[in-house]
């Protein structure tokens, strides 16, 4: 497969896989917004997106449904919020990690929603083809941006961006269908007033394809129309089923009776869903540049986001890739769109950025939404207000610089970050107050560490001694083998062995 090659290509490659793990920690300018309980899904963190990606992994790993961001364009262009004057190279630097660790995050039946303009569109192109592999790429969507020409243009009047499609697996993974729209049903009529309502005529023949041979086939009609389907091309329909058809007056002559035959499809056996979703989307269907720039000014109309995706964008994207409850991620959440839309939809979200905005745009966006604020795609989905979030920043890494445990580091941290390298899964669920993470492949992964048996004394809960193995055996049991981290161990080998423990030491036996 085709690579790309630039300045540093090989150093990129390493990036992600030395960024240290830090850990989440509640935002000093407050942490829950709105409900705790329901917000407790959603999640806006402040940080550098690279770390942040990096601190997800342990609790997130395979869990997000869809990804959307909206990556700067490195367009020269002197964007208020970001730096979008980077160097090609150095553009690809910085893509190539984020899109590693993303790909990590998203599970076997997700997708990740990138959008682009001419500028770099190709080159990302053979970049995810690389990073998601290139029979993953699902499509390029061209989105109208603009509505009008600019008659200054030097070239051609730019009017789109791209939106590069990837699924995690693409033989597992099937976007939605849109909802109908009453433009789709008006096309549907009954000018022969049949029982059966309104109809659309349709062909009664299909592509052929080069692996199909071409065989005769004609059919006569009971007006005596006779029917072949043309070259290149093979019936739709068997023999029988064109009888069934005729006699119940479904196949249309035309006006004048003279026509070409084709198939009456009735708007009332038809599925709710419509066709899938076309790769054009015109800006009446997605919204385009001039309507994110209004939604952010009700946002805050002194300080405009410089670069706002439209709402309904969004909305189209999640309506195609996800479910209500699904996990959405969005990376360089910019003025907080994805998170907003997200949440008006009934999906979970986290939204990373790192930039003061975090604050200043997305955290004021978000609490309005919770409040019910009115814009948007508000009213089509029938946005009422509700739910809630944490703001969350990033903490101290897992382990210093002298490879020891960090003293911010706290049991679910250390927890969560274990079970990922011993198993290769994001942790699921934690049980308050137990040592035991959780089984996997027949073996109990045990952590001793922070007090969590309620004695923090060196010889006691953190060293695995007889009396706490009782009470590993007495509160968190496992028939079967066992691995336990912890600070020491104070049983011999054949004790171990008998009990089918497997002891780590923290923290240097913790895989990095």
């Amino acid at each position: 497969m085709p690579t790309l090659d630039w300045l540093n290509r090989d150093a990129a490659f390493r990036i992600a896989a030395a960024v240290p793990t830090r850990v989440l920690r509640p935002h000093a300018a407050g942490h829950v917004f709105g409900d705790a309980a329901p917000g407790g899904g959603n999640l806006l963190i402040q940080g550098d997106n690279l770390e942040a990606l990096k601190a997800l992994l342990p609790f997130y790993r395979g869990r997000v449904k869809c990804i959307f961001i909206d990556p700067p364009y490195n367009t020269k262009s002197a964007f208020e919020h970001y730096d979008d004057n980077l160097e090609h190279s150095q553009w690809l630097t910085m893509m190539l990690p984020r899109l590693q660790l993303l790909r990590e995050l998203l599970s076997e039946d997700g997708s990740i929603w990138v959008t682009i303009d001419d500028n770099e569109g190709h080159y990302l192109k053979v970049l995810m083809d690389e990073v998601f592999g290139r029979g993953n790429f699902v499509a390029n969507v061209v989105w109208q941006k603009k509505y009008t020409v600019a008659n200054d243009s030097k070239w051609l009047a730019e009017t789109h961006d791209h939106l590069l499609v990837y699924a995690r697996t693409k033989e597992t993974w099937r976007p939605r269908r849109l909802p109908r729209t009453e433009a789709m049903n008006e096309r549907y009529r009954n000018p022969d007033n049949h029982p059966d309502g309104p109809w659309k005529a349709t062909p009664l023949y299909a592509k052929r394809t080069p692996s199909e041979r071409e065989a005769a086939f004609t059919f006569t009609f009971s007006n005596g129309v006779v029917w072949s389907p043309p070259p290149g091309t093979t019936a739709r329909f068997p023999a029988a089923e064109l009888a069934r058809m005729d006699a119940a007056k479904e196949i249309w002559f035309g006006a004048d009776g003279k026509a070409n035959p084709s198939r009456k499809t009735f708007l009332a056996k038809l599925a709710i869903e419509s066709p899938p979703s076309p790769t054009i989307w015109l800006h009446s269907d997605a919204g385009n540049n001039h309507e994110a720039r209004e939604e952010s000014k009700l946002v805050d109309a002194e300080a405009v986001f410089g670069t706002p995706k439209p709402e309904r964008l969004i909305r189209r994207v999640l309506e195609l890739a996800t479910n209500p409850d699904d996990l959405v991620l969005d990376s360089f959440l910019g003025s907080g769109t994805t998170a907003a839309v997200a949440h008006k939809m009934g999906r979970r979200w986290i939204g990373i950025e790192m930039g003061e905005h975090a604050l200043t745009h997305c955290l004021p966006r978000l609490c309005k939404v919770v409040e019910g604020e009115p814009g948007g795609i508000s009213r089509a989905v029938n946005w009422q207000g509700g739910g809630g979030f944490r703001l969350l920043q990033l903490g101290a890494p897992l382990f210093d610089a002298d490879g020891e445990i960090h003293p911010e580091v706290r049991f679910a941290d250390l927890a969560a970050f274990v079970w990922l390298r011993e198993t290769g899964i994001a942790l699921a669920d934690l049980a308050p107050a137990t040592p035991k993470l959780g089984v996997h492949g027949g073996t109990a992964l045990y952590l001793l560490f922070n007090g969590i048996l309620g004695d923090r004394r060196p010889e006691g809960g953190n060293v695995l001694t007889s009396a706490v193995l009782a009470a590993l055996h007495q509160r968190c049991p496992h028939a079967g083998p066992k691995i336990v981290y912890g600070e020491a161990c104070r049983l011999g080998a054949a004790r171990l062995e008998a009990e089918g423990i497997v002891f780590k030491q923290l923290p240097h036996a913790v895989p990095r």
